[in-house]
């Protein structure tokens, strides 16, 4: 647990246990609303093929996720523990240009 609060720079084990509960609320909340968002573009697993339904269920579920754990970190005070940990994942999935974006979009006025 050492290396852990010290690699994230995590000073308690109260910080902990919040960073554990955000994740398991915005993983529980990514898949509620994934489902009602598949249902509004007509996918369902009765109108499509299971493995299409799943992945398109993943990917939606993907940028909900992303949007969820930052909000919900905020929420709960611990916005810069979630924006490294967002950043460090998105680059690790070779997708850091979309930080870049953000960082272009807000330099240009």
């Amino acid at each position: 647990m050492g290396n852990f609060k010290q690699h994230w720079n995590i000073t308690t084990n109260w910080q902990i246990f919040v960073i554990i509960l955000v994740f398991a609320i915005t993983g529980s909340s990514a898949a509620i609303l994934s489902k009602p968002i598949l249902q509004w573009l007509g996918i369902s697993k009765e109108t499509h093929h299971i493995a299409l339904y799943s992945l398109l269920y993943i990917i939606i579920i993907f940028p909900i996720y992303q949007i969820l754990l930052v909000a919900i970190g905020f929420l709960l005070g611990q916005f810069n523990f979630f924006w490294a940990f967002e950043k460090k994942m998105l680059k690790s999935m070779k997708l850091g240009f979309l930080i870049d974006l953000c960082k272009n979009k807000k330099g240009t006025k």
